[in-house]
């Protein structure tokens, strides 16, 4: 019995009347339930495949299939699948915000004391409760971010697209929205993300996609992909202080991220016991260790050559 993904996209491409070729034969599924990472340097085609896919933009060849719903065929029951938050604040910031997510579920034919329901419960969960009633020209960037997420989830959608849903927040905010993104998936959402924030994408998504030049040049789960790096990298902290010139050890970069903490990069063959031992050697002693959440970034730039947008 086969299994029907939650997004299947099969041969898509899309070239804009300037003759730019955004899109050059994207096939791509996302599983029912995954944590998906879509990733890609500036003008790789990541918004354009997210406008094909949210019916925002035509494409000019192809077919995207949301539960099995092809989505030029049937377009109306396909976007009551999907929940997209957009990168911009797209809100009216004199409205309150129980009156938006209202007034957003209505759009979709939700009724009303059904609407009203369903905002006070994604209020809660957005931990907005507090602010239902207050101009959301008040709020703050994060409170803005996590209202558009509330307001998407209105319509219960079976598929979440986040396009880079904590630009320009701090990282205790945006800390704050991966639990809440977590608690999503956790509920059975499939959700897509769409990230600058490289260390934001191995900590949440189970698969990636990166995509440069309008085209898939990775595909598969986060796990798979780091295990082809050749490295380990660990945050060691450090009792006391470190000194002003580290100790040299063969195959392995020391890095002084501040007084009291390194970083630390060296052969997955390498045994962690010799590194201890030679800095103890040298009177530095380890605290605790972390395993580093920014090895995406190092096998993003192979694979397209640049750096994180």
């Amino acid at each position: 019995m086969s299994v029907i993904p939650a997004l299947r996209v099969s041969g898509l491409r899309k070239v804009y009347a300037n003759g730019v070729e955004a899109l050059r034969g994207i096939d791509l599924d996302v599983a029912e339930g995954d944590f998906f990472a879509l990733l890609g340097p500036n003008g790789a085609g990541k918004s354009t495949l997210i406008g094909i896919v949210s019916s925002l933009v035509n494409a000019s060849a192809g077919q995207v299939e949301v539960f099995g719903v092809d989505i030029a065929r049937h377009r109306e029951q396909a976007m009551r699948l999907i929940g997209l938050v957009p990168q911009e604040i797209n809100f009216n910031l004199f409205e309150k915000p129980l009156d938006i997510l209202v007034n957003y579920a209505g759009f979709y034919g939700v009724p009303r004391d059904e609407a009203v329901r369903r905002a006070h419960e994604e209020l809660e969960r957005a931990q907005l409760a507090g602010k239902a009633r207050m101009m959301s020209r008040t709020l703050s960037g994060g409170m803005k971010r996590r209202l558009m997420i509330a307001r998407a989830l209105m319509t219960r959608p079976k598929l979440l697209i986040l396009d880079e849903p904590t630009a320009g927040v701090d990282i205790e905010i945006r800390r704050g929205m991966w639990k809440l993104m977590r608690e999503i998936n956790a509920a059975g959402t499939t959700v897509i993300l769409t990230t600058h924030y490289l260390e934001e994408a191995e900590d949440l998504c189970r698969h990636i996609a990166i995509i440069d030049r309008g085209r898939i040049v990775q595909h598969s789960t986060m796990k798979a992909l780091l295990a082809t790096l050749d490295v380990e990298a660990f945050v060691f902290d450090i009792d006391g202080v470190l000194p002003a010139s580290l100790p040299m050890l063969d195959g392995v970069c020391l890095t002084a991220r501040d007084p009291h903490t390194l970083d630390v990069e060296m052969p997955r063959a390498m045994d962690l016991n010799g590194v201890f031992a030679a800095l103890a050697a040298q009177g530095i002693r380890v605290r605790s260790m972390r395993n580093r959440t920014n090895r995406l970034e190092e096998l993003f730039v192979r694979l397209t050559g640049k750096e994180a947008a």
